[in-house]
């Protein structure tokens, strides 16, 4: 049963030649010549886009990685304002 599977997987191989041929000549019908550069460029746009958008990712998550933790100092009791030492200090003279 596996084997019939992993036959048929392997006649579902990459076009060869003529049938590159067919796709391109499909491809110039449907789009004709003048839309076809159109679609490359905005292919290369969003390719680019998507490889920015990657290495900014990257970059961030390695920029994360390298951060020193800053260690959180410990929480301390308040210090009283001057102003209640100095009425502190006053009534104790």
């Amino acid at each position: 049963m596996f084997s019939h599977f992993l036959q048929s997987l392997f006649l579902l191989s990459a076009p060869g030649g003529s049938e590159w041929i067919l796709i391109i000549l499909a491809v110039l019908i449907l789009f004709g010549g003048r839309k076809i550069p159109e679609f490359m460029r905005g292919l290369g746009r969003g390719m680019r886009e998507f490889n920015d958008a990657k290495n900014n990712v990257k970059k961030e998550f390695e920029d994360g990685m390298n951060e020193p933790r800053e260690s959180t100092p410990p929480v301390t009791s308040t210090p009283t304002s001057s102003a209640t030492q100095t009425s502190a200090n006053n009534s104790a003279n």
